[in-house]
């Protein structure tokens, strides 16, 4: 375990992402366990009061914590110990401010609404996408391609941009999940540009306004993908994140 440490992540200088993704996963997980106990009504954890009563969310210590780790880990170069704490700092503070990402969406407090799912799914994304570029998968580290190929760096730059360009169509497709697995995982972006766009996303709006069967297949094809992993999804942010309220009112969260 110490030598593939040693040649997998240290060597390549990914140690700091793996202590930013580490603290990240930490974070969101105890600060999930806190909310979950403070809506149940146990242990000693209570609502954080400011001055005035304003409800404090800890997705402001978790800006100021990301400012800091960020600018932090900019200024400390590449050894030592500096860029080891900065990118813990920063996995804290993006693990509270991505806690209530839904917050800052929706710019109200849907924590434990159906809209708050939106954190945990922001997060379980994160989660994915940070640990493939952990684990290799990079857009600027492409994959396949071997060493003559790579000296030609215009074929790396056109395989890059190409990559980056279907991931865009996925996105103007309505396939968000998608598109950010596409930007580091070649081909995955492929298929999402090359399927049919979601209803409602801007690509159907714009190119399947007067094509009547092509938005008919469309709606089809999105109605039984999420028949079939919707309610896995859900069960999995639940498990993940606790169960939304009821729609008729969201408690308060802490």
């Amino acid at each position: 375990m110490g030598q593939w440490l040693e040649r997998n992540i240290v060597e390549p200088g990914k140690l700091p992402l793996l202590l930013a993704l580490a603290a990240f996963v930490l974070t969101f997980a105890v600060t999930r366990l806190i909310t979950r106990m403070i809506r149940a009504g146990k242990g000693p954890f209570r609502n954080v009061q400011g001055a005035g009563g304003v409800h404090i969310h800890h997705v402001v210590p978790g800006v100021v914590l990301t400012v800091i780790g960020g600018f932090g880990a900019v200024a400390s170069g590449r050894e030592g110990l500096g860029p080891a704490l900065c990118a813990v700092l920063f996995g804290i503070g993006v693990g509270l401010v991505l806690d209530e990402f839904a917050l800052i969406l929706h710019l109200d407090d849907v924590y434990w609404s159906e809209a708050g799912r939106k954190s945990v799914e922001a997060v379980v994304l994160t989660v994915a996408v940070v640990g493939l570029v952990l684990a290799g998968f990079s857009p600027f580290e492409v994959d396949g391609v071997d060493d003559e190929e790579r000296q030609g760096r215009g074929t790396v730059i056109a395989t890059v941009a190409g990559n980056f360009a279907f991931a865009l169509v996925a996105l103007c497709k309505g396939k968000l999940r998608t598109a950010l697995f596409g930007t580091v995982v070649p081909l995955v972006a492929l298929v999402g540009a090359v399927r049919l766009a979601r209803p409602g996303s801007a690509w159907a709006r714009r190119c399947y306004a007067r094509r009547p069967r092509a938005r008919a297949r469309a709606t089809l094809r999105a109605y039984r993908h999420d028949r079939r992993w919707t309610g896995l999804s859900r069960k999995l942010q639940d498990w993940i994140g606790g169960a939304p309220d009821e729609p008729v009112r969201a408690l308060d969260h802490r």
